[in-house]
């Protein structure tokens, strides 16, 4: 068995955010499952990022924060978090345990991302209460430093957040937008997430969407299924894009073997 060594140089969350901003290429990962093990495994491979996922992932708080160590640990990635709401105690808390950043479900408007940005940053620029218990390891802890090093992605996956979409890349301190592929499909008038009948019309929706976040100057990011597809959407002109997840190859993996050793049709 061969295991990836992680770089001698240990990735910064301020590195990171600053890449995404000048709207630099990175890869990512998507963790759903509260195993820091293999958080850390995948965390070694040489992804930018690692991200958890709080909002359908299964995991609670002490997951976000197992994963984060786990992440950190790894050496190669930084951590993010896909938090469950756009609030201020969501978002101080994945920030609190360490994250480099947030991707923010369901925003529909500019306030709404405006309302994101101010709960990502400390005053004087947002809502940010102070007490960065794992974060000031990592991230900070001097605020104006620690507002430096977070990225805020808004995620347009409903109809307003599409009909909004300019507006909202226009929103002061964001740092770019991420699409979700499954309720963007419905958005636009699916069936189910890949339904084919309005194939058109969601790969239009993802071209305003890339072309707004380009207009504006800010980072363009996607879910892909799998590898192949990210280097496909990174080609169309997002910037950064996020391969699956654990649970997902996890199964996956298991299937291929056992059709392999002739133990299905």
């Amino acid at each position: 068995m061969t295991i990836e060594h992680p770089p001698a140089a240990r990735p910064t969350a301020r590195a990171f955010t600053d890449r995404l901003r000048r709207r630099e290429r990175a890869l990512g990962y998507w963790v759903i499952m509260d195993s820091p093990v293999s958080t850390e495994r995948i965390a070694r491979l040489g992804y930018d990022y690692v991200c958890i996922d709080a909002q359908h992932g299964l995991v609670e708080y002490g997951g976000i924060l197992r994963g984060l160590t786990a992440i950190d640990a790894g050496g190669a990635s930084v951590g993010m978090v896909r938090v469950g709401t756009n609030d201020p105690f969501h978002i101080g808390q994945a920030l609190d345990a360490g994250a480099a950043g947030v991707i923010v479900p369901l925003v529909n408007s500019a306030d709404d991302a405006a309302r994101a940005v101010a709960a990502a940053a400390y005053p004087p620029h947002g809502v940010r209460s102070y007490g960065p218990m794992r974060s000031a390891l990592r991230v900070g802890p001097v605020p104006a430093e620690a507002d430096a090093s977070v990225a805020c992605l808004a995620m347009i996956e409903t109809p307003e957040g599409l009909e909004n979409v300019e507006k909202i890349c226009a929103v002061p301190g964001l740092t770019g937008v991420y699409v979700g592929p499954s309720d963007l499909c419905l958005a636009v008038g699916g069936t189910y997430p890949g339904d084919p009948a309005v194939a058109e019309v969601f790969e239009a929706a993802l071209r305003r969407i890339s072309r707004a976040a380009a207009d504006a100057g800010v980072a363009a990011g996607i879910h892909t299924p799998a590898g192949l597809d990210a280097a496909r959407r990174l080609a169309e002109g997002f910037t950064f894009a996020t391969v699956s997840s654990d649970l997902v190859h996890l199964e996956r993996a298991a299937a291929d073997h056992l059709r392999a050793a002739g133990g299905a049709g």
